[in-house]
């Protein structure tokens, strides 16, 4: 007599030949919807940073827009979903991660011609979609932003354009760090020393293939070479400043945090349970001490856990006083047909006037080229064949 199959063991099988890459079509969705969510709130933002606006209410209602963005989309069954990347306004000379609490945030508003950076991101099913980009407040065409800012914009602008068209299969990491460090010198900038970007992958955002900026000869020189493959994520992180690039710890407190894959039997009762709280509420991607129960009894469970590296710290890095530092980044899906950036990075190019130029004509090339190869027609095929045809006979 035939005997069922054990459940379990089909259950093993069925997670274990599961395509979980942008060629399931499902997976690909996903990203998308994140992503829309992501671009929706992005501008939202974006365009709330005025004169006088208050960087924690930017912080908290972007992270709200997220969580109700994602209450609409699958519905049905237990999806994981929700904030894939707190909001961060960092301003000026301040690099990233800056999303203060509301202990910390007294006073702490934007003024017209401060740079700002906003990076926020959803996820859903654990398919992160994350995007950054910079703006200037009070900037328009009657006001434009001019001198180191607009040099600095306009570097880290044409960097992500020539990055995301060097992200196909095939291709190495290390001309995109070439080809951004020479943009940025056209403009009289340099990128953000030691700076990464990663691969992607599901509940995972610091994936094994990286791409870094403006590395040291000891960096260069250790960096993993890789090659980019079809059917993988990336979120690419182009930071541009007007200084030397340098990078330091900003007294400001650290709040964004995420656990990593670190086990370790933590001695604490307080760490067990603010670490329980962490791994059920945000699993391995980035959270906000604003989004615990408690913020007090987090910051005490979190210092064990950052002890034995549970979970890792996203400092509040700054460049020199002075100097501006210009964001873009996008989540990128490497397709078969080339690449397909899913998150955007919003700018107004005809608010920004730079008397500094691109020359290097390999990089202009490289700007002016498809990102995606345009699909031929029905029409224009069968013409195509048909001269084809013509011709051998």
């Amino acid at each position: 007599m035939s005997k069922p199959a054990d459940k379990k063991k089909l259950t093993v099988a069925v997670q274990e030949t599961e395509d979980f890459t942008v060629a399931n079509t499902d997976v690909l969705t996903k990203y998308k919807a994140a992503a829309d969510i992501t671009n929706r709130v992005i501008a939202q933002v974006a365009a709330a940073c005025v004169d006088g606006a208050s960087i924690l209410e930017l912080c908290v209602n972007g992270d709200k827009a997220i969580e109700e963005g994602v209450k609409s989309v699958y519905t049905k069954g237990k999806i994981n979903k929700g904030v894939g990347f707190p909001t961060a306004i960092s301003v000026n000379n301040t690099i990233c991660h800056f999303s203060p609490l509301a202990a910390d945030a007294e006073g702490v508003v934007l003024k017209k011609g401060d740079m700002v950076k906003v990076e926020l991101g959803a996820q859903i099913d654990g398919y992160g979609a994350i995007a950054a980009t910079t703006v200037v407040v009070g900037a328009s065409k009657e006001n434009p932003i001019k001198g180191k800012q607009a040099d600095v914009l306009m570097a880290a602008h044409q960097a992500a354009e020539a990055a995301v068209r060097l992200i196909r299969a095939g291709n190495a990491n290390t001309p995109v760090t070439d080809n951004v460090q020479r943009i940025a010198a056209a403009y009289g900038c340099k990128p953000v020393e030691g700076m990464l970007s990663h691969q992607q992958e599901k509940n995972v955002i610091d994936g094994k293939k990286q791409i870094i900026l403006n590395p040291t000869e000891g960096q260069r020189s250790d960096f993993e070479k890789c090659t980019f493959a079809e059917n993988e994520v990336y979120c690419v992180d182009i930071m541009i400043s007007s200084g030397e690039g340098k990078i330091k710890n900003n007294a400001s407190r650290t709040t964004i945090y995420k656990k990593t894959t670190t086990n370790y039997s933590l001695k604490m009762q307080t760490s067990r349970v603010v670490l329980s709280e962490i791994t059920k509420k945000f699993g391995q991607f980035p959270f906000n001490l604003r989004q615990m129960d408690d913020e007090r009894k987090a910051r005490m469970g979190l210092l064990e856990c950052i002890k034995h590296n549970v979970v890792t710290a996203y400092d509040v890095m700054e460049e020199e006083k002075g100097e501006f530092v210009a964001q873009f980044l996008f989540t990128v899906c490497v397709m078969p047909s080339g690449p397909l950036r899913i998150t955007n990075t919003p700018i107004d190019l005809e608010t920004i006037q730079t008397e500094k130029k691109i020359a290097d004509e390999e990089i202009l090339a490289l700007l002016a080229s498809e990102i995606k190869p345009k699909k031929k027609s029905a029409n224009k095929k069968k013409k195509a064949d048909a001269a084809a045809a013509e011709k051998k006979e």
